[in-house]
C-alpha cells in the first residue's frame, strides 16, 4: 500500500479515482503545525530556534496518517508545487518521525501542476526528496513575520492606544496607500486650456486637430493657462487658413502579453469583473481542483500561485491547434511563442496559469460553472490562447497642419491609429488602470498642400488632477515593480488592511483610513528604515538567495534581528506624549485643514481659547482640545470625516418603496421602505452588508439582491428538501435541513447552483460536526490562583476571559489572540470585585460553596449579594489594582504580547496565500 499525503480533501478523492487501489490518498487540510502564538516561538538567543505546536485540528488527521502507515510500504507527499506546499510535506514528515511511525518506509516528494489523470501519474514517475532549501526559505520567512508581529505590535499597543499590529510587508503594503493620500492632499490644481479644431477634408471628411505651436515654439499641455491667452488664440484660429503640411503613415506591431501569473490575473480580474484579489484566488482555487466531467473529477486549470509565464510545448501545440481551428491559419505565428519572466527571481516558477485541456472553450464550460467561475475560467482560456496568437498589425498616423492668419503661423496635429491586420485583438485585450483615452481613430485620407476647412472650433477649460488612488490592481502592480513581498500573498496582505479597518474600498479605490495612517505616521517616525521600500525589496531577495540555496537562514535573520530589536528599545522610553507629539505635526495638513474664515486652524471652535491636539484613547487616536477637562471638545482625525446620514437607493420595482442605507448601532445595513410603510407590528425588511463591501458602494440593484436573501436554490436530490443560500453573521451559507456550509467568496451567494451546493453540504457532513455557530469552546491560557483554570472566549459581543464562572470582558485595545495570563487575571479579578459570577475563594464564604455555579454571562445567585458586597467595598481600590495590574502586564510583555493573525498569530488549518 502506499499513502499519499495531499491538501484538499476535493482534491484527496479525484487523485485516488487517478491512482487505484493500491494508493490510499489523504488530506492535511493545509498546515498541520505552526509557531504558537505565545512569546519565545521564536528565540533569536539560540539562533532562531522554532517551537512548533500542532493545531488541534490537525491532530487527528495526523493520527489517521500514522495508522495508516503501519500497513504501507511508501509514504508519498505530493502537497502543492510551491514553498507553502513544501513546508506542509516537511511538516507533516516531522510530525511522524516524532510519532515513530515511520519504519522502512520509502519516502517520496512529487509535484504535479494541474489535477489531471495524465499530471498526476506523471508526477509519480518522477519522485525526489524534499527540497530543503525551499523549506528554509519557508522558515525565514515565518520567522521573520513572527518576529516583526510580536515586537513591533505591542510597542504599538503602547504606543498607540487603539492601534492593532504592524506586519513586515503589510506596513510598507499600507504606506503605498498612505502616501498616495498625502499626494492627493498637497496637490494644487493647475488651469490649463485646450483648443480643438474640427477640420473638413477636400471631400468633406471630418477630423479633428490640436493646437500644438504657435509663433515657431512648440505648446505643452499645460502652456495655455489663462482664458485670456486661450482667447487670444480663438482669434486667431477662426481667422486662418488651414491646409496640410505633412502626413506620415508608420506601420506597428503589437505583441500579445504573456500567459497569467498570480499578479497579473489578480490585477486583470480587479480590472475587467472588479473581483479582489482575495475573491479570484479563492475562485481560481476551485477551478484548480476541479469539477465533475463526465463521471470524473477533473483540473480545469493549472497551478494558481506561480511567477512563471512560460507553458508546456504541449499545450502550446493545442493552442496552436485550436486557433487555427477558431480563427484560421493567418492567426497562427510561424513559430511558437516563448515568454520569460520579469521577476528577478521567480521562485516559484512553474507554468504560467493555463487551461489544462485548451480544447474546452468556455461557451462549453459556462453551463458547468457557477457565474464567476465561469468567468475567471474564460479569462483565463482567453489569454492563453491570445498568448500564442499573431501579432496585431496597425498604421499609426501623423497629420501635422498649418493656420496661417496675416503673419502669424499657428500649429495643428491629428493623430490616428488603424488596425491592418487584429491578431490577437480578435479574442483579447488587456485591461488598463486609470487609462487616459488613447487616440485611436481613424483619420480620413489627405494628402501634403490639401486645402482644410474649419467646421468648428473647441475651447476648453481644464484643471489639473491628482493622482488616482490605488485600486486592488493597481497596488498589487506596484508591490509586484518595487519587489515588496511575493504575489502568492498579495491577496491576504490586501484582505488584512481591509479587515484591520486600515485602508477601506470605495467606488473601487483604497482609501486611507485615519488609523492606517496615524500607524504608517509613527512607523516612518521611529522605523523608517522597516518602512522603506527599497529595504523591503532587498529583504525579499536575501530570502529568494535562501531559496536558491545560495546563503543561510539563520544568518539573514541576524542581520535583520539585530537592527530591528535596536530599533525597537530606543523608542521603549518614550511617552506616549512625545509620540503625539510627532504625530501630531506630521500629519497636520491632514488633522487641520484650512479654515474657510482663515482663522488659526489650531483654535478650539468650543472654548475658543484652547488648543486642537492629536490625543490617544481607548479606541484610537483622535483630537481634543489643550483645555480638558474644562473642554470637552472632541472630534475625529479627518475634519471632514464620512458623514453617516441615510442614503436613499432608488425604489423597488416590485413594492415601490425606497430601498435606503442606514448607519445602525451595528454598522450599516439596507432597509427596504420606511416604518410607517408596514403595517402595527410588523418590521421593515432588513439584510446585512457583505464583509469588505464599503456603504458607499452598495447600489440599487445589489441592495435588491441582498433583500433577496435566503433564496432557494433547488430540492435536494436524496432527500427531497430544500437548500436555500443566505448570508448570516460568518459570511455566506447554503443550509440543507440542519446542516450549514460555508461559501467561499468565490461561490457567488446570489447564483450558486445546485451541483455546487450538493457538493458543499456533503463535503460539511464528511468533516463532522462543527462549533462555528455554537459557543466558542475557548482557549486555555493558564490558571488562576483560586479559580482554576482561564480560558479565552469569543462570545456575542465580543471577546472574554472566563474563570470559575466569572466572566470578564477582554478591552478593544487587546487582541483576543494577545491577551496574557496576567492581564486575564486581573480583568477576572476587578469583574469579581464588582460582583460578576463567582467570587475567588478567598472572598467567598464557607456555607455557600455549594452554592449552584452560574452559567457563563447569568448574573450571580442571590446567595452570593452579601459575599459580593463585602467583596466590592473597597471598589475604587480594587479596580485601580487590577488596572495598574493589567497595565503592568502590558509593559514588562510589550515585545512578548501575541499579535494578531496577521503579525504572527496561529494560522487557521486550511493554508492561506501568505502571512506577510
Amino acid at each position: 500500500m502506499n499513502i499519499v499525503i495531499v491538501e484538499s480533501p476535493a482534491k484527496a478523492k479525484t487523485i485516488n479515482k487517478y491512482l487505484g487501489s493500491s494508493y490510499e490518498v489523504l488530506a492535511s487540510f493545509g498546515h498541520v503545525r505552526d509557531l504558537p502564538a505565545k512569546n519565545g516561538s521564536v528565540d533569536p538567543d539560540a539562533n532562531f530556534k522554532m517551537i512548533w505546536e500542532i493545531d488541534p485540528k490537525a491532530a487527528g488527521r495526523l493520527n489517521d496518517i500514522a495508522k495508516s502507515l503501519k500497513n504501507a510500504d511508501r509514504l508519498i507527499l505530493a502537497t502543492d508545487p510551491d514553498r507553502e506546499g513544501e513546508a506542509i510535506s516537511w511538516h507533516v514528515l516531522e510530525v511522524l518521525k516524532e510519532k515513530r511511525a515511520l519504519k522502512d518506509h520509502k519516502i517520496e516528494r512529487v509535484v504535479f501542476n494541474a489535477i489531471t489523470k495524465q499530471a498526476v501519474t506523471d508526477a509519480m514517475k518522477n519522485p525526489r526528496q524534499i527540497d530543503g532549501a525551499l523549506v528554509d526559505a519557508y522558515m525565514a520567512r515565518r520567522a521573520l513575520d513572527y518576529l516583526v508581529g510580536f515586537t513591533l505590535s505591542p510597542v504599538l499597543w503602547r504606543k498607540l492606544p487603539g492601534a492593532r499590529s504592524a506586519g513586515r510587508v503589510q506596513s510598507v503594503a499600507l504606506r503605498l496607500v498612505c502616501d498616495r493620500e498625502l499626494e492627493i492632499e498637497k496637490f494644487v490644481a493647475r488651469e490649463y486650456w485646450s483648443l480643438i479644431a474640427t477640420l473638413l477634408t477636400p471631400r468633406g471628411d471630418a477630423f479633428e486637430a490640436r493646437l500644438v505651436g504657435a509663433d515657431g515654439k512648440k505648446i505643452q499641455r499645460l502652456d495655455i493657462g489663462t482664458g485670456a491667452e486661450a482667447e487670444d488664440f480663438k482669434k486667431a484660429l477662426e481667422a486662418a487658413a488651414y491646409a496640410v503640411t505633412s502626413v506620415d503613415a508608420k506601420p506597428a506591431r503589437r505583441n500579445p502579453q504573456a500567459p497569467f501569473t498570480t499578479s497579473t490575473l489578480q490585477q486583470e480580474a480587479s480590472r475587467k469583473y472588479g473581483f479582489a484579489p482575495a475573491h479570484t484566488m479563492r475562485i481560481a482555487q476551485r477551478l484548480y481542483e476541479g469539477i465533475d466531467i463526465g463521471g470524473e473529477t477533473t483540473g480545469l486549470i493549472t497551478y494558481m500561485r506561480t511567477d512563471g509565464v512560460q507553458i508546456d510545448p504541449s499545450a502550446i501545440t493545442q493552442a496552436r491547434t485550436v486557433i487555427g481551428e477558431d480563427y484560421g491559419n493567418a492567426y497562427v505565428p510561424d513559430a511558437p511563442r516563448q515568454y520569460q519572466a520579469k521577476a528577478k527571481n521567480a521562485q516559484e516558477a512553474h507554468e504560467a496559469i493555463r487551461p489544462t485541456d485548451m480544447s474546452r472553450r468556455p461557451d462549453s464550460m459556462s453551463r458547468k460553472l457557477d457565474s464567476d467561475h465561469a468567468r475567471l475560467y474564460e479569462l483565463i482560456w482567453k489569454r492563453t490562447i491570445a498568448s500564442q496568437m499573431e501579432s496585431a498589425e496597425l498604421e499609426r498616423t501623423t497629420v501635422d497642419i498649418t493656420a496661417k492668419v496675416g503673419g502669424r503661423t499657428l500649429d495643428l496635429r491629428a493623430t490616428g491609429q488603424v488596425v491592418k491586420f487584429d491578431g490577437f485583438l480578435a479574442l483579447y485585450q488587456e485591461g488598463r488602470d486609470d487609462e487616459e483615452d488613447e487616440d485611436s481613430r481613424r483619420l480620413p485620407a489627405m494628402s501634403a498642400n490639401d486645402a482644410l476647412k474649419r467646421q468648428s472650433l473647441a475651447v476648453t477649460q481644464h484643471f489639473t488632477e491628482p493622482p488616482p488612488r490605488f485600486s486592488e490592481a493597481s497596488l498589487v502592480k506596484r508591490m509586484e515593480e518595487l519587489g515588496i513581498g511575493r504575489p502568492s500573498t498579495y491577496a491576504s496582505i490586501l484582505q488584512v488592511l481591509k479587515d484591520r479597518g486600515y485602508v477601506k474600498l470605495e467606488k473601487k479605490r483604497l482609501h486611507g483610513e485615519d488609523k492606517g495612517r496615524v500607524v504608517v505616521a509613527f512607523l516612518e517616525s521611529f522605523f523608517a528604515r522597516y518602512v522603506e521600500y527599497d529595504f523591503t525589496a532587498n529583504l525579499e531577495e536575501q530570502l529568494d538567495r535562501i531559496s536558491n540555496n545560495e546563503i543561510s537562514w539563520q544568518q539573514v535573520l541576524k542581520d535583520f534581528w539585530t537592527g530591528f530589536i535596536g530599533a525597537v528599545d530606543e523608542i521603549k522610553d518614550l511617552r506616549v506624549a512625545q509620540v503625539l507629539d510627532v504625530l501630531d505635526d506630521m500629519l497636520g495638513q491632514h488633522i487641520y485643514p484650512p479654515r474657510t474664515d482663515g482663522g488659526d486652524i489650531r483654535q478650539c471652535p468650543s472654548c475658543g481659547n484652547g488648543r486642537l491636539n492629536l490625543k490617544a484613547g481607548k479606541f484610537g487616536a483622535f483630537v481634543g482640545c489643550s483645555n480638558y477637562p474644562e473642554c470637552r471638545y472632541t472630534r475625529q482625525l479627518a475634519a471632514d470625516g464620512e458623514a453617516t446620514a441615510d442614503r436613499s437607493l432608488g425604489q423597488d420595482p416590485d413594492t415601490g418603496r425606497d430601498v435606503w442605507v442606514k448607519a445602525g448601532r451595528f454598522g450599516p445595513y439596507i432597509q427596504l421602505g420606511e416604518a410607517k410603510d408596514y403595517a402595527e407590528g410588523e418590521k421593515p425588511r432588513r439584510a446585512g452588508i457583505p464583509k469588505g463591501t464599503s456603504p458607499g458602494d452598495v447600489e440599487l440593484e445589489l441592495a435588491l439582491k441582498l433583500l433577496s436573501l435566503p433564496r432557494e436554490i433547488g430540492k435536494h436530490p436524496e432527500t427531497g428538501q430544500p437548500i436555500t443560500a443566505g448570508l448570516g453573521r460568518f459570511g455566506p451559507f447554503v443550509k440543507h435541513e440542519k446542516t450549514y456550509a460555508s461559501l467561499e467568496a468565490g461561490d457567488e451567494v446570489f447564483d450558486i447552483g445546485i451541483n455546487r451546493a450538493v457538493t458543499l453540504i456533503a463535503e460539511k457532513i464528511a468533516k463532522g460536526p462543527s462549533r462555528r455557530f455554537g459557543a466558542d469552546p475557548g482557549k486555555a491560557i493558564g490558571d488562576h490562583p483560586t479559580l482554576g483554570t482561564v480560558t479565552v472566549k469569543g462570545g456575542r459581543y465580543g471577546a472574554y476571559v472566563t474563570a470559575g464562572g466569572v466572566n470578564a470582558t477582554i478591552p478593544s485595545d487587546i487582541e483576543k489572540d494577545a491577551i496574557t495570563l496576567p492581564q486575564a487575571i486581573a480583568l477576572i479579578d476587578e469583574r469579581a470585585a464588582k460582583g460578576g459570577g463567582k467570587k475567588p475563594k478567598k472572598a467567598a464564604k464557607p456555607a455557600k460553596a455549594k452554592a449552584k455555579k452560574p452559567a457563563d454571562g447569568d448574573a450571580a445567585p442571590k446567595t452570593k449579594k452579601p459575599a459580593a458586597k463585602k467583596a466590592a467595598k473597597p471598589k475604587s481600590e480594587s479596580t485601580s489594582k487590577a488596572r495598574a495590574a493589567v497595565s503592568s502586564s502590558a509593559k514588562t510583555s510589550a515585545i512578548k504580547t501575541s499579535p494578531t493573525k496577521a503579525a504572527g498569530a496561529k494560522a487557521p488549518a486550511k493554508k492561506s496565500a501568505g502571512t506577510n
